[in-house]
């Protein structure tokens, strides 16, 4: 298929697509596929009658359906889902870490003499008197990936799903309608949840009170789906020990906001994500959709305004 790229052309995404077969155009008048490359809405320039379908090259697709550009009766537009599992779940794994372990903690502190207090808080993921308690709320590709490379640390893993149905790699499955089952016994809990309507403020104060109090909390789903006041107040009043963000709401999280202050949260500003490791990672996905619409399939990535994903 013939695709234009823009506003910037990933060269290593240009690589994977060119070597299935594909042949990139310099104008989005002389292309099949637009492969839009800006997360931001107001970048995508009209779009020809020419263009079947658009490969959006990030997952999040809510600020485009909101602007009207992805619509159930309008062109086809499909997302990278699941193209970004291993360096999230990397990311996700590391916010545990640094945040268990009070890496920041100690760096604000500027001074050694912190380090008994923090050790009485330290937290662990490998087995001590027995396993360690991970809950995996939204348990798609990204926390699939996430449980492999828990596996070392002999963790016990709650996954939950719309469904409730097994998750490979999860000792307990269940659907997000009884989630509530779980927050009082996860010593982590990680949020990989879509924004969707469903999910907004999902995290909230009365979650965040149900959760042990030694319980840290990662996002690397979406902003929206934390009340981040709330979370600010869990934090500064001991209901849980910590959090993990690469993911907040508002982005750009403003200059001085509390979180930034706070010593028992971990921040990363969304950058599990970015095009600096997207590029090494859409060329399949726009392959797997490109074949598919060849052969009148339904395209794998596809979105549903509906569903917001």
């Amino acid at each position: 298929m013939r695709y234009f790229m823009g506003p910037d052309v990933w060269a290593a995404t240009v690589a994977d697509i060119d070597a299935a077969g594909h042949e990139r155009v310099e104008s989005l008048e002389d292309a099949e596929v637009f492969v839009n490359t800006a997360s931001d809405p107001a970048q995508t320039p009209e779009i020809p009658e020419n263009i079947k379908w658009v490969q959006y090259c990030f997952t999040g697709v809510n600020r485009h359906i909101d602007a009207g550009l992805i619509r159930r009766d309008g062109l086809p537009w499909c997302n990278s889902a699941g193209a970004f599992a291993k360096p999230v779940a990397e990311s996700a794994l590391g916010l545990m870490l640094s945040q268990a372990h009070h890496h920041k903690a100690f760096a604000l502190a500027k001074s050694w003499s912190v380090a008994r207090e923090l050790d009485e808080s330290q937290a662990w993921l490998y087995e001590q008197q027995g396993p360690t308690r991970v809950l995996i709320v939204g348990a798609g590709g990204i926390g699939k990936q996430l449980m492999a490379y828990l596996a070392p640390f002999g963790v016990h893993i709650t996954a939950v799903n719309r469904s409730g149905r097994p998750v490979e790699g999860a000792d307990v499955t269940l659907p997000i309608e009884r989630v509530d089952e779980a927050w009082a016994e996860a010593d982590f809990v990680v949020s990989i949840l879509p924004a969707t309507a469903a999910t907004e403020a999902f995290f909230d104060a009365a979650v965040f009170r149900a959760m042990k109090p030694s319980a840290v909390f990662v996002n690397v789903g979406r902003g929206s789906t934390v009340v981040t006041d709330d979370l600010v107040e869990a934090l500064r009043t001991g209901e849980i020990a910590g959090a993990g963000l690469e993911v907040m709401d508002p982005e750009p999280l403003p200059d001085g906001h509390p979180l930034y202050d706070l010593p028992n949260a971990t921040l990363t500003p969304h950058m599990a994500a970015s095009d600096h490791v997207a590029q090494y990672h859409l060329g399949a996905i726009f392959n797997a959709n490109a074949a598919a619409w060849e052969r009148g399939e339904d395209m794998p990535t596809r979105v549903d305004p509906d569903a917001g994903y």
